[in-house]
């Protein structure tokens, strides 16, 4: 390592310093220049890097300055460090939110729609958002407040399961778990192929998690967190609580999961990226560095994401609502689950299916419930979206103003 000392620098010494003058003696000049122009360099002591011969106060300069810094920088920084932390602090609470709202808000209402989808007696078939409310609200009064958030323990299991699977996949064969932006038609196939298998090793258990969340409340036991993985494997290996002939096997089950599940994947990915890409032009990358307000700035960098999401979910949720439906009720057959009139509110219901395959139910439903039939418990959508977007809408406006008045 080159040493940053002068080579005149020889310990104390310093030969190229001049002793301050004593007396009003002028100092020495050099070069022919005036000793006004030296007066400083001559009488003060050089900052040399490693030297001890600082006044106090000062500090070494790791760079050179420019000569028109302004004096406190120090503060600037601290300022520009705890406006940073604040953004910091802004995207990951921004982020919690919609996370909180799309996992545990929104469970009541996926609770609702669930048991509308698999009561094939109902007559209401909740269409509108104001019904799915007041029954909703019925359910809570004869049952309490755990009605409408059963089940939501696995659900969280469900998705660790498939992350895990997922991840674990990837991890063992070619198939990638992400694709980049330079991506090919091989790449595409390999990664929903990697999604398809995920949903297959998880599906076990998403059948015991949609047992549990559509199980009414008046009969059931106070399930643990875990009982979704006991019911899962005991369905894979033939054992558990015993179910009724009607019961359909799992390979039957794996063509609807696996195509819900991807179809989904694919919507919500394709919006997302098409929605991201709007809001991208209309506020192009360097117009929210360049503007004055670091509120604005803070919520164009996070809320995009945000939007995007949103518009994912909801649109693949509408779009194969009548897939999900026939998905639910394939499931829940033969489990000997007792669920909720979804008309009243106040009694219970068996669920006495019949279906033989994924086209027979679609044929009965459409023949028996007619075109709507696959849209009972529409309305809980509508009631889960709007909350949805009044808290990201919420959060916004908090967030906007603690950003302003920082």
């Amino acid at each position: 390592m080159t040493s940053r000392r002068p080579e005149s620098f020889d310990g104390l010494g310093y030969r190229g310093r001049e002793d301050p003058p004593y007396g009003g003696f002028a100092a020495r000049s050099f070069n022919n220049s005036s000793g006004t122009d030296l007066q400083h360099w001559v009488t003060t002591p050089p900052d040399i890097p490693g030297s001890r011969n600082l006044h106090y106060g000062e500090r070494t300069p790791q760079f050179e300055t420019a000569p028109s810094a302004v004096p406190g920088s120090e503060d600037a920084q601290s300022a520009a460090g705890s406006s940073e932390q604040l953004n910091r602090f802004a995207g990951f609470g921004i982020g919690l939110a919609s996370l909180f709202t799309e996992n545990v808000l929104a469970h009541p209402c996926i609770v609702f729609r669930r048991q509308c989808q698999v009561n094939y007696h109902a007559q209401n078939y909740h269409l509108s958002p104001f019904t799915a409310v007041s029954v909703m609200y019925n359910f809570t009064k004869a049952q309490g407040p755990k009605a409408l958030w059963k089940g939501m323990g696995s659900t969280f299991v469900v998705q660790g399961v498939t992350l895990g699977t997922e991840g674990l996949i990837s991890e063992c064969t070619p198939l990638p778990r992400e694709l980049s932006h330079k991506w090919n038609p091989k790449q595409v196939i390999g990664h929903l192929v990697l999604k398809g298998l995920s949903y297959v090793v998880a599906m076990p258990f998403y059948s015991a998690s949609l047992i549990e969340t559509v199980q009414s409340e008046i009969i059931r036991d106070n399930p643990g967190i875990l009982d979704c993985v006991k019911e899962g494997v005991g369905r894979v290996m033939g054992m558990g609580i015993p179910h009724s002939k009607r019961l359909l096997p799992l390979w039957s089950l794996v063509f609807p999961t696996v195509l819900h599940g991807v179809l989904h994947y694919v919507v919500s990915s394709a919006v997302q990226k098409l929605v991201l890409c709007l809001l991208r032009r209309k506020t192009p990358p360097g117009q929210p560095a360049d503007r004055p307000d670091g509120a604005q700035s803070v919520l164009d960098a996070y809320f995009p994401e945000l939007i995007a999401s949103f518009a994912a979910s909801l649109c693949a949720d509408v779009l194969l609502f009548p897939l999900e439906t026939v998905l639910h009720r394939l499931h829940i057959q033969g489990t000997r689950t007792i669920i909720d009139n979804t008309d009243l509110g106040f009694e219970v219901l068996p669920i006495n299916t019949q279906y033989e395959s994924m086209r027979d139910c679609v044929n009965v439903i459409h023949r028996e419930e007619g075109p709507l039939g696959f849209y009972k418990g529409f309305g809980s959508i509508v009631v889960q979206y709007t909350l949805h977007a009044a808290v990201l809408q919420i959060t916004k406006m908090i967030y906007s103003t603690l950003l302003q008045n920082a």
